[in-house]
């Protein structure tokens, strides 16, 4: 067994083909399937099923494997690299949207300049759709949002954001400053499905009010859910991010102040632990939400950020 067997399973696991694989790995389909063969043999299993495309159930077992070794040995290179001050190597991150949207532009030009050498590629998503990633290998860390309970897992607030409700300028509750969540509840609203880290903490604050949100329709994506807001289709509960101030239009921002904070974290797996350039991404985004993160509407940074509500 060796490196380029099991970067051919990767690749074809990744791609979905020989040839698709060969590509990605700037080589030949005949070297694919040489590689796969002798790592077949060696193995005494089938690894790919020929006729229809894709993994076997073996594969799948052995290419989860394959990728946190392969992933631990540009590690070693990269911290080997990064024995004095210079770090270098590659760094994949995924980050939740709408703190990508403000997070990215002060982190990238501020990382470029601190550590030249360190590549990173940034994977926008949900947090049901990064956390996967980031358990299985295809990603080294990722901003998400808490709670997220695994113990291979390990899991640092970064920062807290406002949840508050946006309305068409035609709606009534335009009119408001402040509302109620039992007014919030009165009416149906476009929210997160059921089963989301949002939902549950939507639900819950409403329970605690001893009201029952309402859903006019279940959107999984916060954009979507602040687009259809803005356009008119209904209220919706949106983190205070998904508006950024420069945002203009006709649309009104309305405080909740029973709706508690979402809560925003840097998750990484335990083993392997993450190598140089993971660590310098970590560390700029520490620095830049201490010298900047509160200068955003809606965010919350240090010690009293993490409230379980506005009051407390």
């Amino acid at each position: 067994m060796d490196l380029r067997q099991l970067s051919a399973l990767v690749a074809i696991a990744d791609h979905g083909s020989f040839s698709s694989a060969a590509r990605a790995l700037y080589t030949v389909q005949s070297n694919i399937s040489g590689h796969i063969s002798r790592l077949e043999k060696e193995l005494g299993v089938t690894l790919v099923d020929r006729h229809r495309g894709g993994l076997t159930d073996y594969g799948g077992q052995v290419v989860e494997r394959a990728r946190r070794i392969l992933r631990e040995m540009d590690d070693i290179s990269a911290d080997m690299a990064s024995r004095g001050d210079a770090v270098s190597g590659d760094a994949r991150i995924g980050v939740i949207g709408t703190t990508a949207r403000w997070l990215m532009p002060q982190l990238l030009p501020s990382l470029a300049e601190q550590h030249p050498l360190v590549h990173v590629t940034v994977f926008e998503g949900s947090t049901t759709t990064l956390l996967p990633r980031l358990m299985a290998g295809h990603l080294d860390a990722a901003v998400v949002h808490l709670p997220v309970d695994d113990p291979e897992l390990t899991v640092e607030p970064l920062f807290a954001e406002d949840l508050i409700v946006i309305v068409h300028s035609r709606h009534p509750w335009a009119q408001e400053d402040e509302l109620s969540l039992q007014r919030v509840a009165s009416e149906h609203l476009l929210i997160p499905p059921k089963g989301t880290a949002m939902r549950r903490i939507l639900d819950k604050a409403a329970a605690s009010c001893g009201a029952t949100l309402r859903a006019q329709a279940e959107i999984d994506g916060v954009r979507l859910l602040t687009s259809l807001a803005m356009e008119g289709f209904g209220p919706a509960i949106v983190p205070a991010t998904a508006v950024p101030g420069w945002v203009k239009g006709d649309f009104k921002r309305v405080l909740v102040p029973e709706l508690p904070r979402r809560v925003i974290g840097w998750v990484q797996r335990r083993r392997p632990p993450p190598g140089a350039p993971t660590r310098a991404v970590h560390q700029s985004t520490r620095e830049i939400l201490g010298t900047r993160g509160a200068l955003q509407r809606g965010v919350h940074v240090g010690s009293g950020a993490f409230p379980l509500g506005r009051n407390g």
